[in-house]
């Protein structure tokens, strides 16, 4: 699933693929904001992390879990 985070006052969002289902992670953003938490962070699908101020959030994009289709569709 791909998950796009915009960042307040950056120019650029990050944008990066994980093996967690968008239930997961919305429930981890919302416990970081219900809990006032200095930070949420991520793993990727690569393994790489990813540590997020949750003061500086300006959305979470969660892109869909269906894997992609490859070919023609008739």
């Amino acid at each position: 699933m791909e998950i796009r985070i915009g960042i307040i006052n950056t120019g650029r969002e990050l944008n990066f693929d994980t093996s967690s289902s968008a239930e997961d992670v919305r429930a981890q953003v919302t416990a970081a904001l219900d809990q006032n938490a200095s930070h949420v962070s991520f793993t990727d699908a690569k393994g790489s992390s990813y540590i997020v101020p949750v003061a500086n959030l300006a959305y979470v994009e969660l892109g869909t879990e269906e894997s992609r289709r490859v070919g023609f569709v008739a």
